[in-house]
């Protein structure tokens, strides 16, 4: 983990609005613990879940900015003495993805499509697709005359596939990456099936989105894919995505304000590093000014008229990041080790930090939706 608080924070620190969940120990009166909502600024860290029970309350305030900033709230302490209580910042909004957003990470999907959840035969399939599709993907707007020209060849070719309909095609991928309340934070373990062979990280950044499809920040993400079991068939994906903490998301989220907005969402550069305990690293960036579909088209894919959250929503929108490299002399490419560290930094977003495990051995989620409500009115924060 990282060896001070200001590797956690943004470059440029506490400048932005920075809000968070700590779980809370010691309450005044014999109040049970629980998660608190908490803003982070210059001298320390501040609970304002007597304003704000939950995030998404105060993502869907009508000035989010304004109610965490404005709440004084009660010092907890410093970030540092903090560290080890952080959980994910979100509550109840749903946690949703966007897939194949990028071109390289469409030609990964194809990759794991017909290699059939192989990694050994990944780079042979990459040369072979390479030639079939003849095109440069990346400069195709989706949806656009161009995509419906390219779908036709392909078909006409038998290489139509599944990803790319979502790729180039009028519609986004967009599905569920976890229940509410499932994701976990900085510092937490996150997991990996210990039935597959072949998984990856997949640094991303992550919108915060209010109950009436409004981006009101954003933090960042780590949407674990288990590339063997997805690519035997799209069927399995909630097989590869949703397993016990399996999305990481934070370490805070940065509202919209003076200091960030939506252009920087858009210019922003995410960087992955993976330390094992074998002492392999391996580093990479994801350039979300390369993305094919704009944030705020993802946006209006996910929530609309046909598709409400009166909580809100956390969006992952994505990675240009698929790594290849070989891990082990004679191996077929990169997949985790227990043991790992991954840590993802955004300049703007700060560092989101996890170790990885097996699922089965990092302890079962077991406080939901029920149990924060029941957990708050036990507070008296519930009006």
């Amino acid at each position: 983990m990282p060896a001070s608080t200001s590797d956690i924070l943004p470059e440029d620190g506490t400048a932005g609005t920075l809000v968070g969940r700590v779980w809370r120990y010691g309450h005044k009166g014999g109040m049970p613990d629980g998660p608190s909502v908490v803003v982070v600024r210059a001298d320390g860290v501040h609970d304002i879940t007597a304003a704000a029970p939950t995030v998404a309350d105060l993502c869907n305030a009508p000035d989010p900015v304004a109610l965490a900033r404005n709440t004084a709230g009660d010092r907890l302490g410093t970030l540092k003495d903090l560290l080890s209580d952080l959980l994910a910042p979100i509550d109840l909004q749903a946690i949703k993805a966007a897939g194949v957003t990028f071109a390289v990470s469409l030609l990964e999907r194809l990759i794991e499509e017909h290699a059939k959840g192989d990694p050994a035969r990944a780079e042979q399939v990459r040369k072979e697709l390479n030639q079939i599709i003849g095109a440069d993907v990346s400069t195709i707007k989706p949806g656009s005359p161009e995509a419906e020209a390219l779908k036709k060849t392909l078909l006409a070719r038998g290489a139509w596939s599944p990803y790319l309909e979502v790729g180039i095609g009028p519609y986004a991928e967009i599905f569920t990456k976890a229940p509410a309340m499932a994701a976990v934070g900085y510092g937490a373990e996150i997991g990996i099936r210990s039935d597959s062979d072949w998984n990856n990280p997949e640094p991303e950044v992550t919108l915060i989105v209010n109950a009436r499809a409004k981006i009101v920040g954003a933090t960042l993400g780590n949407d674990v894919n288990l590339r063997d079991i997805e690519g035997r068939s799209a069927l399995l994906l909630g097989q590869a995505k949703d397993n016990n903490a399996s999305c990481a998301i934070g370490p805070f989220i940065r509202l919209f304000d003076s200091t960030f907005s939506l252009d920087d969402v858009r210019q922003a550069k995410v960087e992955l590093e993976v330390t094992g305990p074998d002492q392999f690293r391996l580093r990479g960036t994801s350039d979300l000014s390369k993305i094919s579909r704009d944030p705020t088209e993802l946006v209006a894919h996910a929530m609309g008229s046909t598709h409400q959250y009166p909580d809100g929503m956390a969006l992952m929108t994505g990675t240009l990041f698929a790594p290849t490299e070989q891990r082990k002399p004679g191996g077929a490419g990169f997949t985790h080790m227990v043991g790992d560290l991954v840590s993802i930094r955004s300049p703007k977003l700060g560092a989101l930090t996890n170790r990885v495990n097996h699922c089965d051995k990092i302890p079962p989620w077991t406080f939901g939706v029920a149990a924060l409500m029941r957990n708050l009115a036990a507070r008296g924060l519930l009006g």
